[in-house]
């Protein structure tokens, strides 16, 4: 069957994005969601990022169904890039500086029934990782729904042939990053670019650049403080679970502040600071001020 697809960039509140696949068919629609978020429809994923850093070679994804019917799911892999503002872009071949990781990642089993409030365990299995370079691999393990057949014997109603019957099946699906992390990590980060704008709201947002370089990919989050002349500091925005792959050289953001009526932002200075947890510590990985 022939289709014209089209792809919609959406971003979230918190920063994260994903991208809508729409599909038009000559007889009917069909639409595809590929979502880097915990949930979509009535399937809840956790964790949302698996991480192979060395210490070990199994990890499990929990899957819930929390719907009232039953929902079955295949589970394969998908490649993405990600742009400057932080939505995907499927690919079939790596952008330069770019590795794929699911030659090396087995996952039991590839498919999944769920009835209501059931859960399931896949097992993610990293192999063949001692013949990997120093650096980063990512693949994106895809969770799809599948449309549900008919049972045999199942009525079915006349056709009205005098017309042309349009049906619209929803197919979601979730796609969770999988990385295997080779050596240690040269990644390093810095801000440009600060500055104010006023949003739709009629408050402040704050326009910023991170520029990653280095071998890996940066995971953290972004928090923003107002400190007065008198060196009061106030935290006034965040943004949690962000992340720049590699091999991208900088994202761009834009985050609305909570102007608060005690807070002169027309006075004192903004910092931003980018936090990553490492192993059981908080590192601090950039940090910028903006005077006002």
């Amino acid at each position: 069957m022939m289709g014209v697809f089209k792809r919609n960039p959406i971003k979230t509140e918190s920063g994260q994005s994903y991208t809508l696949l729409t599909s038009l068919f000559i007889v009917g629609f069909c639409f595809f969601g590929n979502v880097y978020l915990f949930a979509q429809g009535n399937l809840q994923i956790e964790p949302h990022r698996i991480i192979f850093d060395g210490q070990k070679k199994t990890m499990n994804v929990n899957l819930a169904n929390t719907g009232q019917d039953s929902a079955s799911y295949s589970i394969s892999f998908l490649q993405y890039r990600m742009t400057d503002d932080g939505t995907y872009e499927e690919i079939t071949t790596p952008d330069p500086g770019q590795y794929f990781a699911d030659k090396n990642i087995r996952f039991f089993p590839r498919s999944v029934t769920l009835g209501p409030n059931e859960t399931q365990i896949v097992k993610i299995q990293l192999v063949n990782s001692e013949q990997l370079q120093a650096g980063e691999y990512r693949s994106h393990l895809y969770f799809r729904a599948l449309p549900k057949q008919k049972a045999l014997g199942e009525e079915v109603k006349p056709k009205d042939t005098s017309s042309i019957s349009i049906r619209i099946v929803p197919i979601f699906g979730i796609s969770i990053p999988v990385l295997i992390r080779v050596g240690e990590s040269t990644t390093t980060l810095n801000f440009s670019d600060l500055r104010l704008e006023k949003n739709s709201n009629g408050g402040e947002s704050l326009l910023l650049t991170v520029h990653r370089s280095g071998n890996m990919s940066a995971i953290g989050d972004i928090v923003i403080t107002h400190i007065d002349a008198t060196g009061k500091e106030v935290k006034i925005g965040a943004l949690e679970g962000i992340v720049i792959y590699t091999p991208n050289l900088l994202r761009r953001f834009k985050i609305d502040l909570d102007n608060k009526p005690s807070i002169d932002m027309t006075k004192g200075r903004i910092r931003v600071v980018f936090d990553s947890k490492l192993g059981a510590n908080i590192v601090k990985q950039a940090e910028a001020e903006l005077a006002l």
